[in-house]
């Protein structure tokens, strides 16, 4: 989602860079006390945990003086590597004078050297990776939010300056539109032109990936306003209404949205949003992710190995089999997974096609005879779906959310269905895990999607990955 930019991820950094250094110190107690041959052992008449209390205090004004915590694009990394040297290296001045003052003066310089040179690689390295993943994100565009405006005029170019210009450079005004159908093509500011009028605002939602809608145009002026923004809703596009608001002019109320006042670049605007309102938790959900998916790779690398050979002797064709998918907000990627069908899978489809034991627009057999031996294992195990472990890395998926459809799927899909697509697409989610997998109906499908979104917090996520695991266990896969 998008929270790299706005305040709260700056104390969620903060936060880790903090837990960083109580955890080295930890770490480095303990090798020193115990592990370390001849030079084991500390002296019982230094407080320890005094000194640690001491060096976050200072350590802790010392990220705050040098901007450490903000999330940035890394310039030079010799500057940041500085940046990382003086913060640990003031901060531990800082205590040694402290400990001279109060007369402590027995504490291990072996202790201090080690717990100086571990916490410096380990905050650079933090701050490289943070700096990685947003130059990763910034350069395909994943996680820009694309804003469409209604609106041309003096109020609306207002509103797209201040985008353009505000310190959050993660947004993307798609374009405008107006109730002039004249007007259309218009150049508005900068490059951003008026893409047609309002007959044109239900197309583009559904056929071009919007995140977010601004109605910088006063709403009397909207024919069907409370129409247009109940089918935005409906879809689970975030909706958001700039001063002076015309609340008279909504009339409706919300069935899945929630109302509520929130600053945006610097401008008050009632915000209607379908997807849930917990910002810092869903930043958690990322970071958690991240670093989960990250582990995963590495401790599942034989795994990996071991199936890639299994598929790679077993069966003609690639190791993989990637395809592309519906995402965050209709976003289109490649979703990777060990191939489990023969390599002219996708061309015996349609020879298939009457054997379809789903409804709706999803596409399933129980016994698919284009299914190899050891795809139908691995599709039982679900372990074809550990490269998507990968697509989680990229920041294309979550661990657990709606699972990705098909681009063709989606465009079956009813407005209120659509709505899935408003949370990031994941690995398993609750369709998954309750036990009639291959039974449900594509309308229940759905629900119990809408049902996760609207529901949704970090215990919820929780609950599904142990599930899940005990699905995978007991062989419940496809």
């Amino acid at each position: 989602m998008f929270f790299w930019n706005n305040r709260r991820s700056r104390v969620v950094l903060h936060a880790i860079d903090i837990f960083i250094a109580t955890l080295c110190y930890v770490i480095i107690y303990f090798v020193k006390e115990n592990h370390m041959g001849r030079y084991s052992g500390l002296s019982s008449s230094t407080n320890y945990f005094t000194v640690l209390l001491l060096y976050l205090f200072y350590y802790n004004f010392m990220l705050s003086f040098f901007h450490f915590s903000i999330p940035t694009i890394v310039g030079s990394r010799f500057r940041e590597l500085i940046k990382a040297i003086l913060i640990v290296c003031l901060s531990s001045v800082f205590v040694i004078v402290t400990l001279y003052i109060l007369h402590q003066s027995e504490v291990s310089r072996i202790l201090l050297g080690l717990y100086v040179s571990v916490l410096i690689l380990v905050l650079f390295a933090r701050r490289l990776a943070v700096s990685h993943y947003l130059r990763v994100i910034k350069s395909k565009g994943k996680d820009q939010i694309r804003i469409l405006v209604v609106g041309s005029r003096d109020r609306a170019k207002e509103t797209i300056r201040t985008i353009l210009g505000a310190e959050d450079d993660n947004y993307e005004v798609v374009g405008c539109l107006e109730i002039d159908a004249a007007l259309t093509g218009k150049l508005v500011e900068k490059n951003i032109k008026i893409l047609g009028d309002m007959r044109q605002f239900k197309f583009i939602l559904l056929n071009q990936v919007i995140d977010e809608v601004i109605f910088a145009i006063p709403l009397k002026q909207i024919e069907n306003v409370n129409d247009q923004i109940a089918f935005a809703e409906k879809i689970g596009v975030k909706i958001r209404i700039m001063p002076d608001w015309q609340l008279q002019q909504i009339m409706f109320r919300p069935e899945t949205a929630s109302i509520f006042f929130e600053n945006f670049v610097g401008i008050p605007t009632l915000a209607l949003s379908s997807t849930p309102k917990k910002d810092l938790e869903l930043l958690f959900k990322s970071f958690f992710d991240y670093f989960a998916a990250l582990i995963s790779i590495v401790a599942l690398s034989p795994v990996f190995l071991l199936i890639a050979l299994l598929v790679k002797f077993t069966s003609p064709g690639p190791v993989l089999f990637s395809q592309v998918r519906s995402g965050l907000n209709g976003r289109k990627f490649r979703v990777y997974k060990f191939r489990t069908m023969v390599e002219n899978a996708e061309a015996l489809k349609a020879s298939l096609n009457d054997q379809n034991e789903m409804d709706g627009p999803v596409f399933k057999i129980a016994k698919d005879p284009r299914i190899t031996p050891v795809g139908s294992f691995l599709r039982k195990t679900s372990l074809d779906e550990l490269p998507q472990l990968f697509n989680i890395l990229k920041g294309e998926m979550s661990l657990v959310g709606p699972r990705p459809p098909i681009p063709a799927e989606v465009e079956e899909y009813l407005p209120c269905q659509r709505r899935r697509l408003s949370m990031k697409p994941g690995l398993t989610c609750i369709w998954q895990v309750s036990g009639k997998r291959n039974d449900i109906s594509f309308d229940d499908w759905m629900k119990m999607d809408l049902r996760y979104i609207d529901n949704w917090c970090l215990l919820l996520d929780i609950k599904l990955l142990f599930r899940t695991v005990a699905v995978v266990l007991a062989g419940g896969g496809r």
